[in-house]
């Protein structure tokens, strides 16, 4: 763990000097920026700003001044706690974080359905969102709406974490563990919590269409809940219906579909496929009059839990003590080679390779901590199994479910193509970061450093201005972050310090926990977080509550409109 340097949070009055200031609506030049009060104070000509003025002087010179970047797709609900997690994110210039994606959530209710089901995604112990009272902490699960849940965030970490609705949670928590539709009482009872959720200032509300329970809402339910959006200005989130690539066109149809029938606009995660897919179903959405955008990370392979492919809906909605043993039993397992084995191929729509296309990110059983970064093949022949669907099944009864994998696609996308894709005005930046394993996707810790490497530095994708667009600004404006994003006398002063030069990503697939570099001074609200590359221990970050502030940002940078 990273030395503490400053154990407490304050607010000081901070100068940052000698650097050149750059947001979605400037291009880089030389000024000077003042912090105070959690807000920024002055932004000014070089050397017209006194340091007698501020309690602490930063020397910028050399680096971009830019508004700290926001994970528009992350998976920190229950770890933004962590110094390692805090750190791996401030590294990368990220200070604000956006969560309860994948319909999955510790709100509303006890957070209990979360803690296992994506325990090996979100973490498992949503005691830890009860707020700073140790034995209030011990005393119970999470707190039961999205207020509390947000409360819990406030001044307990370095990071700042806005929440969706998860969908998935809301079902749970009205209709349990069934496969049905609910019926015209129980579809209310679903709505108001979602109505609550947002009034407790939610941003919007996300869905999981691959995962349980929210693979069994049909398209009537999903638009009745987003009904609510549209008045409360906040955003349809979804992991479309169906796994990407080849196949989303149906969940794109279902997007639309759900679009016109709420009012509500509309925000596809991790949307991953071919460049000409992706842009060309854009351009469907855009034609038929929805207002969409997207997130993808610069990344081919994916990352979820192994039971998602691997086992069929009606198991995996099953709580893990009733599983368990089904799963342990030949002939469950008999059953599943004859009846659902056969669909995992056409699932991860490359036949038989799967097997060398899966990589084990995280197992909870350290009887198979020697697996983590092998394939299914190298593994199972390490094992001695019989076969990979044995072993498979094997971890998933050791691990209590509690497994996770990394995902190849038969042909990797290149830099150049997924450059095409982030240049669309409407791609935010969004890392669907796992933290959670020992051998977990280099997405987490490297995702936006790489976008400044790669898409800025490297391919010249992006100017710096359109970094700050794609990486800040318009995910604040689209999901009501409130002022934050730019660079202006008045808002928010979360910021980083970006060496042009130098950042970058080193984090990969065979080693994918090193740290980014090149951004080792971070501020949140004004206050430092991280210095030098160092945690100070500060924990200025709080639960962002839903607060649009338009600023027209949406429609594209300069470099994007000529």
């Amino acid at each position: 763990m990273p030395a503490l340097l400053m154990p407490t949070t304050l607010m000081p009055t901070t100068l940052i000097t000698g650097g050149l200031v750059v947001d979605a609506e400037q291009e880089p030049h030389a000024a000077d920026v003042l912090a105070d009060g959690g807000r920024i104070a002055a932004v000014s000509a070089p050397g017209r700003l006194s340091p007698r003025e501020a309690d602490a002087v930063v020397d910028a010179a050399g680096r971009l001044i830019m508004p700290g970047l926001i994970d528009a797709h992350a998976h920190v609900d229950g770890l933004v706690f962590d110094p390692d997690v805090q750190l791996a994110l401030l590294r990368q210039g990220v200070t604000s974080t956006i969560c309860g994606q994948d319909g999955v959530g510790f709100a509303p209710g006890d957070g209990r359905y979360a803690a296992e089901y994506f325990a090996a995604i979100d973490g498992g112990d949503p005691r830890r969102l009860r707020g700073a009272d140790a034995a209030r902490r011990a005393s119970g699960p999470a707190p039961d709406g999205i207020g509390a849940q947000l409360a819990g965030y406030d001044g307990r970490t370095a990071v700042n974490v806005a929440l969706l609705v998860p969908a998935g949670t809301v079902r749970h928590e009205v209709l349990g563990r069934a496969s049905r539709a609910p019926d015209a009482a129980e579809l209310a009872a679903m709505r108001r919590l979602v109505e609550t959720g947002l009034a407790e200032g939610a941003v919007g509300l996300s869905t999981g269409l691959d995962y349980v329970p929210g693979i069994f809402a049909d398209t009537a339910e999903l638009t009745e809940l987003a009904r609510p959006l549209a008045a409360a200005g906040a955003a349809y989130v979804s992991h479309m219906r169906g796994g990407y690539e080849a196949n989303s066109a149906a969940g794109i149809a279902e997007i639309a579909e759900i679009a016109a029938g709420s009012g509500a606009r509309v925000h596809v995660s991790h949307f991953h496929a071919a460049a000409d897919t992706v842009l060309g179903l854009l351009g469907e959405l855009a034609a038929a009059g929805v207002d969409a955008s997207f997130d993808a990370y610069p990344y081919t392979r994916g990352c979820s839990l192994l039971s998602m492919p691997f086992l069929p809906p009606e198991l995996t909605v099953l709580p893990a003590a009733a599983l368990i043993p089904r799963l342990a039993d030949p002939a469950e397992r008999a059953r599943l080679r004859r009846d659902w084995f056969p669909e995992l191929d056409a699932y991860a729509s490359v036949g038989p390779r799967w097997r060398e296309l899966m990589t084990f990110a995280h197992i909870a059983a350290p009887e198979y901590a020697w697996a983590h970064g092998l394939t299914f093949a190298e593994a199972t022949r390490r094992a001695g199994a019989a076969d990979e669907i044995a072993f498979g099944l094997d971890v998933l009864v050791a691990s209590r479910l509690e497994t996770s994998i990394v995902m190849a696609v038969p042909d990797a996308r290149p830099p150049a193509e997924l450059a095409r894709i982030f240049a669309h005005p409407g791609h935010l930046g969004g890392s669907d970061g796992i933290f959670i394993g020992a051998h977990p996707h280099p997405r987490a810790r490297g995702a936006f450093a790489r976008y400044l490497r790669e898409t800025v530095r490297e391919l010249r994708a992006w100017s710096w201005q359109d970094a700050a667009a794609h990486l800040s600004a318009r995910t604040a404006e689209r999901f009501g972050l409130g002022e934050r994003g730019l660079i202006r006398e008045g808002w928010i002063a979360d910021l980083a310090l970006v060496d042009p030069d130098g950042v970058a990503d080193t984090a990969d697939y065979d080693a994918p926990l090193g740290l980014a570099r090149g951004i080792d001074d971070v501020f949140v609200a004004g206050v430092p977080v991280l210095a030098g590359g160092r945690l100070t221990g500060a924990t200025p970050g709080a639960g962002i509550r839903r607060q649009p502030v338009r600023r027209g940002i949406h429609r594209g940078t300069r470099s994007e409109r000529n």
